[in-house]
């Protein structure tokens, strides 16, 4: 027999319930009058690959897709986040994205 400890709510995006990139990937195709993901993956500008991973949960919606996404159908980033149910107030970037990576701890500078 498992017990389930007490776990803090994970912030991630593919851990929350209602995340469904498929509303919003079907919401698109629906609002641009498209008749498959084929024709959707035209309309972005990636390879239809990209949007079966997607589909498949394989592969996030990256921030260049979703930039992509406001571009070609005007809705917001906030809208098109809520259609994939991503209900997180901000999205921040790790500040360890912007630190430099140290070289060698004895080289000169």
């Amino acid at each position: 027999m498992t017990t389930q400890q007490d776990t803090p709510p994970s912030n991630r995006l593919a851990d929350q319930v209602a995340y469904d990139p498929n509303n919003l990937l079907d919401s698109l195709i629906e609002r641009l009058h498209l008749k498959n993901d084929a024709a959707l993956s035209r309309a972005l500008e990636v390879a239809p690959p990209v949007i079966s991973k997607i589909r498949h949960r394989r592969l996030p919606v990256g921030a260049s897709l979703l930039i992509r996404m406001h571009e070609v159908s005007d809705l917001s980033i906030r809208d098109l986040r809520m259609l994939m149910g991503d209900r997180r107030d901000k999205f921040r970037i790790s500040d360890k994205q912007f630190k430099p990576k140290n070289k060698d701890s004895g080289s000169e500078e």
